[in-house]
């Protein structure tokens, strides 16, 4: 237990979740690179997770990840706390009035599923977007036509004080691949709102949906997904695959030939690689468009010192 870890021990004797020292984020992220979290907090719950933020100083850095599937570790770790949300947010329930809660843990495809095997419709397009419901609800993931911020009513947070908020739709201030709440927030919980439908018609919905990923992303590949926000008026892989950017490659980091708006680790890929090859595509797209593409994926933490 490194000192930050031993310090916070002592500051928050009924902690109940478990803080881990020297953490490897490489094993928690869909690229499978990036250096270690100083500190890993796995909160037991929504009370837990308010206690150690009001008790923790404000000095200390927190940031949240999600199940890693849209995040870039760089190779030199994140210091402070890394929060990862974990069992004690993993909760479904199906409520009146064709409702889905979900937790802020639970991955997309089971919000999915969940609500088709229930009868409500609207929410089979989270089948199609890799992660958790947490990350959803910071970018407002979206995918075959449809956004988070169409089918949610309301999201739980807490803030760096440790204050519990229920947060209507109308204040998060929702835009495309943006949400306007305060970065400090962690969100803990959504709850969404469908519409009767066919159980059998849903799950058809969502098997096309799967077969199109499988048939049009490389989802068996080490990757983070969609790398870049498609500029108004453009799709993003289109200006890459202009720009010759297809099959580039930074050491092991590639972009995909499958689809190139995402970018491969191939087994030796650093945090550096892939971020360099991104800034690579980003350069080159500006260069023979005139566009300029925004990261989609975030970026978090520090480069390796040399």
């Amino acid at each position: 237990m490194n000192d930050l870890a031993r310090d916070l021990a002592e500051r928050l004797p009924e902690l109940r979740g478990k803080l881990k020292s020297d953490v490897a984020l490489a094993d928690l992220t869909w690229f499978r690179v990036g250096g270690p979290a100083e500190i890993l907090y796995s909160p037991a719950d929504e009370a837990d997770l308010a206690y150690f933020l009001h008790e923790t100083p404000s000095a200390v850095p927190v940031t949240v990840v999600g199940l890693g599937s849209n995040l870039l570790v760089r190779d030199g770790g994140i210091g402070g706390v890394v929060v990862r949300l974990g069992r004690g947010f993993n909760d479904i329930t199906i409520e009146d009035d064709h409702r889905v809660r979900a937790g802020a843990a639970v991955p997309d495809v089971k919000v999915a599923r969940a609500a088709a095997d229930a009868g409500i419709a609207g929410l089979s397009f989270y089948r199609g977007i890799p992660g958790g419901i947490g990350g959803a609800l910071r970018m407002n993931a979206g995918a075959h036509g449809r956004e988070t911020c169409e089918v949610l009513l309301e999201a739980r947070a807490v803030d760096r004080k440790g204050e519990i908020h229920v947060l209507p739709v109308a204040t998060l201030d929702y835009a495309y691949r943006h949400c306007g709440a305060p970065e400090d927030l962690i969100f803990t919980q959504a709850l969404f709102q469908g519409e009767a439908g066919d159980p059998a018609a849903i799950l058809a919905e969502m098997d096309d949906i799967a077969a199109y990923r499988e048939q049009a992303q490389p989802i068996k590949s080490r990757t983070g997904g969609s790398t870049f926000k498609n500029p108004s008026g453009h799709k993003a892989w289109q200006l890459i695959d202009a720009a010759g950017c297809r099959g580039l490659a930074v050491g092991d980091a590639h972009v995909s030939e499958m689809h190139c708006n995402f970018l491969i680790n191939e087994g030796g890929a650093t945090g550096a690689d892939l971020e360099t090859l991104g800034e690579t595509v980003r350069a080159r797209v500006k260069e023979t468009s005139g566009v300029e593409l925004d990261w989609e994926i975030k970026r978090l933490g520090v480069p390796k010192r040399a």
